[in-house]
Order: C-alpha cells, then sequence, then structure tokens
C-alpha cells in the first residue's frame, strides 16, 4: 500500500518515533496530518507494532483492534483490581515493541494505568514503565474527551486522579506503588508532547485564525461578529442546481429525523440494502461501521464512509467523508453522482483485525475474526457533529441547537469547513457554544512551558 507523501514536520516526527524508543503523544490542530502520519507509520516502520483504539469504529478506521480486546481487559473501572491474563495475551504484550493508540483523548486516566500495568505485567519488567514497549499516542484533546465516569467509578477518580484525562494517568505523573506495578519515580514516564502545526485543511489565513480562536476558548467579541456573519445566509437550494450541503447536528435525533424527512420527500420506492455481518464484530449498531439496513432512493444525498479502493497509481474518485447523489439503483451497485461524475458503487468489506503471536516467526501477526460488508454511503443531509469527526466538507450547515453540551463540539464542527465561505449557521454562535475542557488548557499549557524553558 503507498501512503500520502509526509510534509518536512511529519516526517520528522517520524523519524522520533522510529529511531527512538521514547514516549510521544501526536496531537495538532484539526486537519493537520495526524491520521496520514498514524498510517505512514503503521506501513512503514521496522518495529513490532501493534495498533489499537478505544472503541470499535476507531479500531476499524486504524486497522487495528480495541484496546479491551488486544490487552482483555474488563470493561469499566479497573482500578487496582486483579488483571488476568492468558498465555496467548502474554505471548502477543511481548512480542510488541512499539504500541500506538488512536484516538487517545477518548482514553481515561484509569484505563491507562491498567494498560501500564497489563504490559509490566506480561513481561515480567514491573519497575519500567509499559514494561519496556514505546508507547505512541495519537489524538487532540481539544476535539473529544473520554465519557465522563459517573458515581462510584466517578468519586473513585475524584479521589486517586487529578482528572479523568489519559494525561493524568499515574504512569505519566508518577504515584505510589501498587504491588510494586507503579514503582516509576516522582515524575513518571517521560513523554513527548508534539504538536503538529502545519494545517493542510485550510488555507485561508483569517479562517485558521478563527478556528485557533475556537479551540482555545479565545473568541472575542469581533471574531464571533465574522463567524456569525458568515453563517447567516439561506443555505442554497440544491433544486436549483447547487452541489449537495451537508448538516452538521448536535444530536442523532435531529440528525435521523432530518434524513428522514428529506428521504420520504423523494419520489419512488425505498430500496433497502442489508448488510452481512460474518465472524465476531461485537453486538449493538455502535461497532458497525455503516448501517445494517441502508435505506435509498434516487436523489437522495449521501456521503461515502471510506477512501476509493483506486487502482495504483489512480487518483481516488472519492474520500471519506465525500458528498453525492444517487442517481441510480440496480444490478448490485449504486450510482451516485459526485461532482457531476457517477461512479458505480459495490459494497465494500469492513475487516476486524486481531492481532496473534506467530511462534514460527517469532513475530505479531494480525488474523481477520470478522467481517462487515456494507455500501459505504450513508444518508447525509445530516451528520451528528461526532460522526464527522476526521471530514472535510467545502461547505456545511452547523446546527447547535440548543447548544453545544461538550467541550470541542463547536471546534469540531467548524474545523470541518475548508473555507469561511462554505459556513452556514442555523443560529448565531453564543459564547456557551465556545466550551474547553480546563484539564486540557492546563495539560498543554504546562506543556508548552515545559518545552520553552
Amino acid at each position: 500500500m503507498t501512503t500520502p507523501a509526509l510534509s518536512a514536520e511529519q516526517e520528522a516526527l517520524f523519524r522520533l518515533i522510529e529511531d527512538t524508543r521514547e514516549h510521544v503523544f501526536v496531537t495538532g490542530r484539526a486537519g493537520t496530518g495526524k491520521s496520514t502520519l498514524l498510517q505512514h507509520l503503521a506501513w512503514n516502520t521496522q518495529k513490532q507494532i501493534a495498533v489499537c483504539a478505544p472503541t470499535g469504529v476507531a479500531a476499524l478506521n486504524v486497522e487495528g483492534q480495541t484496546i479491551h480486546s488486544l490487552f482483555r481487559l474488563p470493561i469499566g473501572l479497573i482500578a487496582n483490581g486483579e488483571i488476568t491474563q492468558t498465555d496467548a495475551t502474554r505471548k502477543i504484550l511481548n512480542a510488541i515493541d512499539t504500541l500506538v493508540i488512536d484516538e487517545i483523548s477518548m482514553v481515561n486516566a484509569d484505563l491507562m494505568d491498567a494498560i501500564d500495568r497489563s504490559l509490566r505485567q506480561a513481561r515480567g519488567r514491573r519497575a519500567e514503565p509499559f514494561g519496556g514497549v514505546q508507547v505512541v499516542m495519537f489524538g487532540d484533546p481539544y476535539q473529544l474527551a473520554p465519557v465522563p465516569p459517573r458515581g462510584d467509578e466517578a468519586r473513585y477518580i475524584s479521589d486517586h486522579y487529578r482528572s479523568f484525562w489519559f494525561f493524568d494517568a499515574k504512569v505519566w505523573t508518577g504515584g505510589e506503588a501498587t504491588d510494586g506495578i507503579l514503582d516509576i519515580g516522582a515524575h513518571g514516564a517521560g513523554l513527548h508532547v508534539k504538536e503538529l502545526a502545519e494545517i493542510h485543511r485550510q488555507s485561508d489565513p483569517g479562517f485558521k485564525a478563527l478556528l485557533n480562536a475556537v479551540r482555545y476558548g479565545r473568541v472575542t467579541a469581533e471574531m464571533a461578529g465574522v463567524l456569525n456573519g458568515a453563517g447567516a445566509r439561506t443555505p442554497p437550494d440544491p433544486a436549483d442546481g447547487e452541489h449537495p450541503i451537508i448538516t452538521l447536528a448536535t444530536r442523532n435525533d435531529i440528525v435521523n429525523a432530518i434524513n428522514r424527512r428529506h428521504l420520504d420527500a423523494l419520489v419512488g420506492r425505498v430500496q433497502t440494502a442489508n448488510a452481512e455481518v460474518s465472524g465476531d464484530f461485537g453486538r449493538g449498531e455502535a461497532n458497525y461501521p455503516a448501517d445494517m439496513e441502508l435505506k435509498l432512493k434516487v436523489g437522495a444525498q449521501v456521503m461515502f464512509l471510506r477512501n476509493d479502493s483506486a487502482g495504483f497509481g489512480e487518483a481516488p474518485r472519492w474520500v471519506n467523508g465525500t458528498i453525492g447523489t444517487v442517481t441510480r439503483i440496480a444490478g448490485g451497485t449504486v450510482r451516485v453522482d459526485v461532482d457531476g461524475d457517477e461512479h458505480d458503487v459495490e459494497p465494500a468489506v469492513w475487516e476486524r483485525f486481531r492481532y496473534a503471536y506467530d511462534p514460527g516467526t517469532k513475530n505479531l501477526s494480525r488474523e481477520i475474526v470478522a467481517e462487515f460488508t456494507q455500501f459505504p454511503l450513508r444518508l447525509a443531509w445530516a451528520v451528528t457533529i461526532h460522526k464527522s469527526q476526521g471530514k472535510t466538507y467545502d461547505r456545511a450547515v452547523i446546527d447547535l441547537g440548543s447548544g453545544a453540551f461538550a467541550p470541542g463540539q463547536t471546534y469540531v464542527a467548524l474545523s470541518r469547513l475548508t473555507s469561511l465561505d462554505g459556513l452556514y449557521l442555523t443560529r448565531p454562535l453564543r459564547p456557551s457554544d465556545i466550551r474547553v475542557d480546563p484539564d486540557v488548557q492546563r495539560f498543554m499549557a504546562e506543556r508548552r512551558a515545559a518545552a520553552r524553558a
């Protein structure tokens, strides 16, 4: 597989990861190429790596395994409970040189310490952070947060951690030893925080400055006026020959209602494509990369859910997030118009992997344990802001409804756009929509100060 060429700063960061044993947190604003670097690392490293992520869909996106599955950890708070390991799990964990974790901002402090304990235990190196494994993490805490703990779990986190974020785990901050497992000194394991700076999604300096202000919670009245002035327009009507436009909303029920209303308004009958699932793909729709039942009509606005698997050297016809319009449904294919060009789209296969140890080569291998087959399409008159993560849109209607309810939500929505010209707001932004987690502000400020010292 060929991967996109790296920029100079991405190449320098790849070399740091590849040529050292340092623990690295790769972060950066939306559109700086974190995913590109992760993909390059996965395909070009000479090390034995295991790639994992906190959720099933995130793991699918990086062709890895979920954290809980890889480490065989129980769901929920782990705390100081016993971590049981089979011989197979120990062999896998002993074979890892570098552990890569994507969407690290969704990993809480307790799970981060459980990863550390598991590796020390499996490798018999209890005095060494992560049992000597290099840990490389990708993510942006200004965009996604871990699920807040509740009840007794929240009380435990409050009693034992500065916050529930991964960066406040004891493996990084130091802490009292528990059966020798956290015997890492007063300062914890060394962590290099590397922030990619070059933005590839947007080119206009003014729009970049506005997005930075939203990201860091430093929006002035003048900046809000610019955003609200640009967004205070009626969205174009596709019936007038305009290109498709998508709505980014805060809640699933809003998105579903918009998509259902537009689908019902189209003439013709609904045709349903049923996904095929084989193997252990996990239970529930949340684990699936596409709809189990994809309901379409000719004229439906759809979004592609993965990149085009074009032939070697050929330009992709679409990428993950491309918007198009269904023009024909027949013969096991869906024809989609993308910017005036029509393409026949066939079902795609998502593979769920599991790492295994090969005693013959003494290397890690990946086994396919499940497959999900469905057209790589989703109705896309609307999508949740959360599911727009990682996507790029030329134009979008942003519907914050009664208000952004999570830190970073407004930043994620606005930063999907390539330019201010593509912004449409259903209502003006309010100061309460610009939310930044104070623990993230504190951690990043401390790291930047340490880098300058």
